[in-house]
């Protein structure tokens, strides 16, 4: 007979707490624990494609910038395969770049970075090419689940007007919360992209 559990209380939920760097990003909470450290930087020196850097900030409902959260990202190599076995693709893996990165907010600034190439097209479901893009992780304070969001190319607009997640969101002003402007620092493209919690430019996040 199975045992009656009806007393039990569910267990209150929990933030990300102070507990995030500790737990994904050690070095930067001062702790030696991890034999290799997942950075922010997705390339090595011989990895194919346009070297660039994706950087922002996430900032809360007040237009804060919040220091203590966490950001990973995901993409495809310039060729636009993902170093996955479920990316059936029939495009060459790059086995130099790994297509994976985790940035901690810097606790001064609050800016995050990620040294990467620009990845390719993909495709997608029903055979539609979606553009070039990364994929987003963010946890936080404040956060009890992880939020998923995705950052387009602004020098990306012919294939942008095209890719079916983007046409999905209805109001333009919505869509442009997930296109990052380019410009250059040092002679290395860079894309700036705020991820914003709440507001008028509230970034779109996706339930995945």
């Amino acid at each position: 007979m199975p045992q009656d559990l009806s007393y039990l209380k569910q267990t209150a939920s929990q933030t990300a707490g102070p507990y995030v760097h500790i737990g994904l990003a050690p070095d930067r909470a001062g702790f030696d624990i991890f034999q290799n450290n997942f950075g922010h930087v997705l390339t090595k020196p011989e990895t194919k494609g346009e070297r660039i850097i994706i950087e922002g900030l996430v900032i809360d409902g007040t237009g804060t910038p919040m220091r203590d959260a966490l950001v990973e990202l995901w993409q495809a190599n310039a060729a636009g395969k993902y170093n996955h076995p479920n990316d059936t693709q029939n495009k060459p893996i790059d086995p130099t770049f790994r297509g994976w990165g985790r940035s901690p907010c810097d606790f001064e600034t609050g800016v995050y970075r990620f040294e990467t190439i620009k990845p390719g097209a993909v495709m997608g479901r029903n055979g539609r090419v979606m553009a070039p893009h990364v994929s987003l992780w963010i946890v936080a304070r404040g956060i009890n689940i992880g939020l998923q969001t995705r950052a387009y190319f602004a020098d990306e607009a012919q294939a942008n007007a095209q890719d079916p997640v983007l046409n999905l969101i209805e109001q333009d002003k919505r869509r442009q919360t997930l296109i990052a402007p380019r410009s250059e620092r040092d002679g290395v493209p860079l894309y700036r992209f705020d991820i914003v919690f709440q507001g008028d430019n509230e970034t779109v996040f996706f339930d995945v």
